[in-house]
């Protein structure tokens, strides 16, 4: 047993200072994946400070349109609310691809968006990791690592973001708002999550003490023809190989707009820049859509066992987008 000090503070302010007292300390919503790296030894936070009852689980019409998602609502409320599933599709469909149902009746959006990788060098502690040991090495890069990153990895670290609500939010150009000591701040989720570089230890950042209070969709009409289509191992609940968040508009047979985010590739949620600048104002056919995708993909760096994905993510990036532009 690892004894902590467990703490359900009355109100967000209380919340913080909790947390900012103790530098190991961590936040603890749904606990879905926090527990479990405690019971594997991966987390062994001395103390938990309970936020999910601080009364954030409100989803509601945002000034000047969009929709503010406070980070207590539930993956299951989320993915089940009418205004989500009408405008935002896409993200209702990560959600519901996202875990078995129990988990997502417990996880909260504020817990979804730091989820730690699931790499199994990072959950076995008698394995070296840089993400959870900083200098310790990295044994995914000479061993297992067919499901994990082919862009953006560095000599550090090449795991994978778990999330796939995370995916879905990048498309959308959400942004995080953040409570801490020193205030409030509100993070484009481009900004938010990191690439893993000389310190993979930090998947995000933020702060110590620094609060997720709720993700801001923004009033974006083109999300109502959306897409989330994810590959994995099993039907069940199983995290992605790839995955493809995709909203996409057409106007007589030109792409009027589109956004386009991949998951299961990289060290956070990869939005697809390359391909979207190649497609907006192109004909809205295969071959356009498979040149852009291919274009996106000449930057990724697939390690020895894991080269399968990029054929895998070409095919599902650009089927997805047939699809959206048949719809349109």
């Amino acid at each position: 047993m690892r004894p902590f000090r467990y703490e359900r503070p009355g109100d967000p302010d209380a919340a913080i200072a909790l947390l900012a007292s103790e530098p190991q300390a961590r936040f603890l919503g749904g606990g879905t994946n926090l527990v479990d790296l405690m019971r594997l030894g991966v987390e062994a936070p001395p103390l938990l400070v309970d936020v999910s009852r601080l009364g954030g689980d409100a989803i509601t019409e945002a000034p000047g349109g969009g929709l503010r998602i406070a980070a207590g609502v539930t993956n299951s409320r989320l993915a089940a609310d009418t205004r989500v599933r009408e405008r935002y599709p896409v993200l209702s469909e990560a959600l519901l691809n996202g875990a078995s149902g129990q988990l997502r009746n417990l996880a909260t959006v504020g817990g979804n968006l730091l989820q730690r990788t699931r790499c199994p060098y990072f959950q076995d502690i008698s394995k070296a990791c840089n993400k959870r040991s900083p200098g310790s090495g990295c044994s995914a890069r000479t061993g297992d690592h067919r499901n994990h990153a082919v862009l953006g990895h560095s000599e550090q670290c090449v795991a994978t973001h778990p999330s796939d609500m995370a995916v879905a939010l990048t498309a959308l150009e959400a942004t995080v708002e953040t409570r801490a000591d020193g205030g409030e701040r509100a993070l484009p989720i481009a900004d938010f999550y990191r690439l893993p570089g000389e310190h993979p230890e930090r998947d995000t950042v933020l702060e110590h003490g620094e609060l997720i209070t709720a993700v801001r969709l923004p009033p974006l009409p083109a999300a109502a023809s959306s897409r989330y289509r994810k590959v994995r191992e099993r039907r069940s609940f199983a995290f992605a190989l790839v995955s493809v968040a995709a909203v996409l508009t057409v106007s007589d047979g030109v792409v009027d707009e589109v956004r386009l985010a991949f998951g299961g590739v990289a060290h956070a949620p990869w939005r697809a820049r390359v391909t979207e600048d190649r497609l907006r104002g192109a004909p809205a056919e295969e071959a356009a859509f498979t040149a852009a995708v291919e274009a996106e993909l000449a930057r990724a760096e697939p390690l020895r066992d894991n080269a399968y994905k990029l054929p895998m993510l070409q095919r599902v990036a650009t089927q997805t987008l047939l699809d959206l532009a048949g719809g349109s």
